[in-house]
């Protein structure tokens, strides 16, 4: 038998496009052609799955699949076994309750005694459980927005990512009451060899994250000041420094996450440092 693992991934939308971009940055080569469910890679030993979103967690929970990229909101709705082994740092949204533009809101009591459409019963139930708020769940599968003016709730449940389709349908998001992003979800009961080609997949994974997290940062320094410099730039272990044509300057070469550059940039100016270029990192291995 060939070894070679399953893993779903949505077959259309922006988590698909997400998701499909990070298994391409990880050298990964397959082909998934419009309305193609399965796909196998031809330098790597993963067979992808595409389905719907809300299908993922069932499929890797029951074996069918052996990984999955799913959104947190849908892991957490279908609330089945299955181990959650890396946030991708992806496809980030917040589920949120909305009410009419029109109406005054006071805070969560405000939903008490009320209906709220939603197509995530169990995030919802949980939520307003943990509030003290009695209010009547109606479970809808899509166009959530309407409900409101169709005369069906007061109010809705519903994935946000830039308010405007809220805005679209007269409605206004009033509290937040769940964050999400893309996770990669497993098996709870994967095979040795199995196991083994997840960690090989992980591994790759990390590189990319590592590397879009940091830049490799260039610059140019009177000797005198490279002590405060290096400070300022510690690097993955330190940083290279080269020698310039001129008497007195060298090279300063390193990695830093680029929130840290962002914060030192001042003081390396201070410090003397010239001809700053900061670049991206494709893959980082450590």
């Amino acid at each position: 038998m060939e070894k070679i693992i399953r893993i779903a991934v949505q077959k259309s939308g922006r988590l698909s496009d997400d998701s499909l971009k990070l298994i391409k940055e990880c050298g990964i080569k397959f082909y998934n052609g419009t309305g193609k469910l399965k796909s196998t890679a031809t330098n790597f030993p993963v067979e992808f799955l595409f389905l719907r979103d809300d299908d993922i967690p069932g499929y890797v929970a029951d074996g069918v699949a052996d990984l999955g990229i799913v959104g947190e909101n849908e892991l957490v709705e279908k609330d089945k076994k299955v181990q959650t082994l890396k946030k991708l740092g992806f496809s980030k949204c917040r589920l949120s309750l909305a009410i009419p533009k029109g109406q005054n809101y006071s805070g969560i009591s405000y939903f008490e005694g009320k209906n709220i459409a939603t197509s995530y019963p169990k995030i919802l139930g949980d939520y307003l459980e943990k509030k003290g708020i009695n209010a009547e769940i109606h479970e809808i599968s899509g166009s959530v927005e309407i409900a409101p003016s169709i005369g069906l709730a007061e109010g809705i449940c519903d994935i946000v990512s830039s308010g405007s389709t809220l805005m679209m349908n007269g409605l206004k998001e009033v509290e937040e009451i769940f964050t999400s992003e893309a996770v990669l979800i497993a098996n709870e009961n994967l095979e040795g060899w199995k196991q083994e080609i997840v960690e090989k997949l992980l591994f790759r994974i990390n590189a990319v994250q590592k590397g879009k997290s940091n830049k490799y940062v260039l610059l140019n320094a009177p000797n005198h000041a490279l002590d405060k410099i290096i400070s300022l730039i510690p690097g993955m272990r330190s940083p290279t420094i080269l020698p310039l044509a001129q008497e007195g300057w060298s090279s300063v070469h390193s990695v830093l996450n680029e929130d840290q550059f962002w914060e030192n940039i001042e003081e390396l100016r201070a410090a003397g440092a010239e001809g700053i270029l900061v670049v991206p990192i494709e893959k980082m291995v450590i």
